[in-house]
């Protein structure tokens, strides 16, 4: 049993490739046609005339996505379970948190700025992180999860939209302002939100596309 699941860790850290024809990938600066060739862990696949690099074969890719990608969750969880700031103005003292946020900005006639609140720094990066963890997770063991092209398809198309840190630095600006009428303190919420756009860059830089979707066609054959 031991040595099988060797075997199987030691194809799945080569990058098997899917059965068929000859397969190109073409240069995202240069538009140079490539013929896609197998590379080492570590390595990877650079364009024959400017150099920019093709794809990827990742250390440990799956296993990283997949550490990252649960770490960025359970600091989500963290996230929307403690305040995010503490403000101390006038003997009154306020939690805020992002839902919270997000209803006072509703309650204040701008309810499209609320939900993209909620959008962009609460489903968006769960989408993300979820989706990857649902994906790379099975992966390591040679398997596919259910409906897992789908899921990887969701996932990527809700990366651009993952603004953790663009809400992170408008807060830190806003508190340049709110400093002078309150005395301000970061939460636990405010941390964690940090660390969940650390983990969240590190899972997607994990691993390169085009080795995921080979790992997902192999897993499912």
């Amino acid at each position: 049993m031991i040595r099988g699941f060797n075997r199987r860790w030691r194809a799945l850290a080569a990058w098997p490739r899917p059965r068929g024809g000859t397969r190109y990938s073409a240069c995202h600066f240069c538009d140079t046609l490539h013929e896609v060739e197998t590379v080492a862990e570590g390595d990877a696949a650079r364009c024959t005339r400017c150099g920019a690099v093709l794809y990827q074969n990742r250390r440990a890719s799956l296993t990283r996505a997949a550490a990252f990608s649960l770490a960025a969750l359970l600091a989500m969880v963290v996230m929307h379970s403690f305040p995010f700031l503490v403000m101390d103005a006038a003997s009154l003292r306020r939690n805020l948190t992002l839902f919270g946020a997000a209803w006072s900005l509703s309650q204040e006639g701008m309810p499209e700025l609320g939900l993209a609140v909620i959008v962009f720094t609460v489903i968006a990066p769960f989408v993300l992180a979820g989706g990857m963890l649902y994906v790379t997770m099975p992966l390591i063991f040679g398997r596919s999860m259910p409906h897992a092209r789908m899921v990887a398809k969701w996932m990527y198309m809700s990366e651009p939209w993952n603004m953790a840190e663009v809400f992170l630095l408008g807060v830190l600006v806003s508190l340049l302002k709110i400093a002078k009428l309150a005395d301000v303190e970061f939460g636990i919420g405010f941390w964690a939100c940090g660390v969940v756009m650390v983990c969240m860059a590190a899972a997607v830089a994990g691993i390169d596309r085009e080795e995921l979707w080979d790992r997902l066609e192999v897993a499912e054959t």
